[in-house]
């Protein structure tokens, strides 16, 4: 379907770093992008602006076209398909408009930056799982959003040495952290903060009944949960961005 003029044309507006590889066109799109995978910080970036034009095949296309007695349209959507299957193997989802998503945001990115140099492998391990199972296994994804925040939660009562709750669910210890840290809308003035913050507590209370009720962490009963790709990534979207405002408070609170 291309030629080396195309697809040299193609990975340079993508943003592919450096001249085009020698060898034959297979030779050249590995090369390329093991180059962009090593050389390039955003690769999926990348490698999204690469296949765009064939993930938005138009709904109705020419069937006229052909080449050597093979039609065009039909390689395309061959091709179309693989792609597909290869990014859900990799556990990517294609969005419209040359995007790929392994599941992340920027709260999650922000999180992975913040819990990097802290040796506390539980966070880091189910911050691993939640992004790895969104879209493959999206009930893993929840209970790992979850045990994320009773994780930061229980190393933070830990660390301050603050007196553990008997019961050491989501809520229990997330009502210790919050109190320490005066997460208590009583306590602020601005009346815009107040509404936030009171949304934020009962996300995390959602969050951990989320899991209670919908993830793999306990057995179902009558009641089953169709569950979604798009509902674990809220769920795990929301865990993170509270599981950041509460290290970046602590962090804050270390320095005064």
């Amino acid at each position: 379907m291309e030629t080396h003029a195309s697809l040299n044309n193609l990975f340079s507006f993508a943003g592919a770093p450096g001249e085009p590889p020698e060898g034959s066109k297979s030779v050249k799109v590995q090369g390329w992008l093991r180059r962009v995978n090593k050389e390039v910080e955003r690769p999926l970036a990348v490698l999204g602006r690469i296949i765009e034009c064939y993930m938005e095949l138009p709904d109705t296309e020419e069937s006229s076209r052909s080449l050597f007695g093979v039609s065009i349209t039909d390689a395309k959507k061959e091709l179309k398909t693989k792609l597909e299957a290869i990014l859900s193997r990799c556990n990517l989802t294609y969005i419209t408009g040359g995007i790929i998503s392994d599941g992340s945001s920027a709260s999650s990115r922000s999180l992975a930056e913040l819990i990097k140099g802290r040796d506390i492998p539980s966070i880091d391990a189910e911050f691993n799982r939640a992004l790895a199972n969104v879209n493959s296994e999206p009930r893993e994804a929840v209970s790992a959003a979850c045990n994320i925040l009773e994780s930061i939660f229980k190393t933070y009562i830990a660390d301050e040495n603050l007196e553990m709750p008997q019961k050491q669910d989501l809520q229990n210890v997330w009502k210790v952290v919050r109190s320490d840290l005066g997460f208590e809308p009583g306590l602020l003035q601005d009346d815009d903060l107040k509404k936030i913050l009171s949304g934020v507590l009962s996300v995390v209370d959602g969050i951990g009944a989320f899991r209670t009720h919908a993830s793999s962490a306990h057995g179902e009963g009558r009641k089953v949960y169709n569950l979604k790709p798009r509902h674990a990534r809220l769920a795990i979207n929301s865990a993170h961005t509270i599981a950041l405002f509460v290290l970046e408070t602590w962090d804050e609170r270390k320095l005064r």
